[in-house]
């Protein structure tokens, strides 16, 4: 009698392991965006995509073909595993944090801008003093507030042709401390840059368009202007 109960005892302990290890592949599963997933995230990463000029289908929160396609084209062009899923370093690439993380939806917002706007500062400037690097991060912040630019710190760093470090791919290089530190600075709303919305290198540019406008102040190997 008791080897029997104690043979279902181990019965019922290897159908609740796994279970439970079922369960916890498929929430793995569920936290990644791809092929014939639906919900808000995938609308997210469509509007993301269409703004940037990777998606030119309808945002209906629908993983489609064409979602995939775009994804697979942000990725390429941002130095990551091109697999058209919309995985974890590519939704933090979007500046985008997985609904599965199970943060608050603001703190888990400030907490990817941080992370998304120290990582461009460190590849744009991380030989910079930290005025110099901060700077960079208030150049985003300055163009998130002016009409003329994308509204989020996403849709700004990712713009097409605005930041080097996003197009030779040192924006998925690690953030330093300082970088970090600097980004918080910049959106808490430091700027030393006294409004500028572009900076350049005065010793590598031959843009002419570029030196033609008006200079705020030159910090570091960096003239900022309007």
């Amino acid at each position: 009698m008791k080897r029997r109960l104690l043979g279902i005892f181990l019965l019922i302990a290897l159908v609740i392991t796994f279970i439970v290890t079922l369960t916890i592949q498929n929430n793995y599963v569920q936290a990644l965006s791809k092929y014939g997933s639906r919900g808000e995230e995938v609308r997210t990463i469509q509007e993301k995509l269409k703004r940037w000029g990777y998606y030119s289908g309808n945002v209906d929160g629908i993983y489609g073909s064409q979602t995939v396609s775009a994804v697979k084209r942000f990725q390429q062009k941002n130095g990551l595993q091109v697999d058209g899923i919309a995985g974890p370093k590519t939704l933090s690439a979007m500046g985008i944090t997985s609904s599965s993380s199970g943060t608050s939806g603001s703190s888990s917002s400030n907490s990817s801008d941080v992370n998304l706007l120290a990582r461009l500062i460190y590849g744009e400037a991380r030989g910079e003093s930290y005025t110099g690097q901060v700077a960079v991060g208030a150049v985003v912040m300055n163009r998130v507030r002016s009409s003329k630019f994308p509204n989020t710190i996403s849709g700004v760093i990712y713009q097409s042709g605005a930041f080097d470090a996003v197009s030779d791919g040192q924006i998925n290089l690690t953030p330093d401390s300082t970088a970090k530190k600097a980004a918080q600075d910049a959106i808490n709303g430091w700027d030393p840059t006294y409004g500028a919305i572009y900076y350049f290198n005065p010793n590598t540019a031959t843009n002419k368009w570029i030196w033609s406008r008006p200079m705020t102040v030159t910090i570091g190997k960096h003239r900022f202007c309007k």
